[in-house]
């Protein structure tokens, strides 16, 4: 696969630093103040992306408190809502959506956000949306992703639940309606996630397999699963964040609060970092430590012609003098000159 260097105008791929997506969800807690505080803790983080939702409760489910539109699952997060209660608590207002890019442009950060249906998308092209997202339960939505593919504009699908089958169709679709570039992210569809459900192991698989580039959506605890990601050839990292877990939120119990973000942002970067290239043997940096390598050394002062022997000669530190690999090749040679104790063996004083 071709090794991109660019999505939406964003450095990313293996030869650039994670691209990191602060995803803020419902966890404005239906205050536009604190939407925009949660832009504000991210961008001091160095995050380069926040995303958004954008639907509303009609436009995702029917206003029905029964049957298949309640959670009663007692294990979510969400058991007791209706669908439609819960799409109207965690949704963001579409008349916030302006103030909300404007204030990541100020900090010179790219924001976005996940359409859920056609009128969604139609909005967002208003605001000049840089890229969009697919969420994992519209990864099937083929007519969605269509809509978004013929703006032109790069895409990042989200694969949560989805086969193999189910992700080859997002990608064709998308690229042949048009799309600007297509990413796709590794995720795990519960709330939290656990790691022994994150499966990173795939995502190398789903890069040589689709011939995109392949990050992660995470909705595990904490940051090991993200940073761990980098390892498999992760080139983006998706977590939700909030201000305060404690303040709640419909989202707050997986989300990172801005120091953990910080916290995701620079050990994704230094395990990025740390992937180098194929290497073997000695690195500029470690030149200084060939005076704790072992080597050989004369240890007791010799005269010309005295001989090498168990007694005289040793594989010590520091490291300047002959390998050890040589040391039974050297006993019972003499020695060419006077040699003074702590004299590191060379070939020039035998022969």
């Amino acid at each position: 696969m071709k090794r991109k260097t660019t999505f939406a105008d964003i450095g990313v791929g293996p030869d650039h630093e994670p691209f990191i997506i602060a995803e803020m969800s419902g966890n404005h807690n239906g205050d536009l103040d604190r939407a925009l505080a949660i832009v504000d803790a991210v961008a001091a983080t160095g995050a380069q992306a926040v995303k958004l939702q954008t639907y509303t409760a009609e436009t995702m489910t029917l206003d029905i408190n029964e049957g298949d539109f309640r959670i009663e699952d007692p294990e979510s997060l969400w058991h007791g809502y209706s669908l439609y209660d819960l799409y109207e608590k965690a949704h963001t207002p579409w008349e916030w959506h302006k103030a909300i890019f404007e204030r990541a442009r100020q900090h010179g950060m790219m924001c976005f956000s996940s359409p859920f249906d056609a009128t969604a998308v139609d909005f967002l092209e208003e605001l000049d949306a840089p890229l969009y997202k697919i969420a994992s339960f519209e990864c099937v939505d083929i007519p969605l992703i269509r809509k978004v593919a013929n703006t032109g504009k790069p895409m990042i699908i989200s694969t949560g639940m989805a086969t193999p089958q189910d992700i080859d169709l997002a990608v064709r679709t998308a690229k042949e309606a048009g799309a600007g570039d297509v990413m796709i992210l590794k995720c795990t569809s519960s709330y939290p996630a656990t790691p022994e459900n994150s499966n990173l192991r795939t995502i190398p698989n789903m890069r040589d397999a689709f011939g995109v580039q392949v990050g992660l959506s995470d909705h595990t605890l904490g940051i090991g699963a993200a940073v761990a990601s980098v390892a498999f050839g992760a080139v983006a990292v998706e977590k939700h964040v909030t201000l305060k877990r404690e303040e709640g939120g419909v989202d707050a119990d997986f989300s990172l609060e801005p120091h953990e973000l910080q916290l995701l942002v620079d050990e994704t970067r230094r395990a990025w970092q740390a992937l180098g290239d194929v290497h073997y043997g000695r690195t500029g940096s470690e030149e200084g430590s060939r005076a704790f390598r072992r080597s050989l050394y004369v240890c007791k002062p010799l005269k010309a012609g005295d001989v090498l022997d168990e007694s005289n000669l040793r594989a010590i530190r520091p490291g300047f003098g002959l390998e050890p690999r040589y040391y039974d090749l050297l006993l019972g040679k003499r020695v060419n000159q006077d040699v003074q104790r702590g004299t590191p063996m060379s070939w020039d004083l035998i022969g």
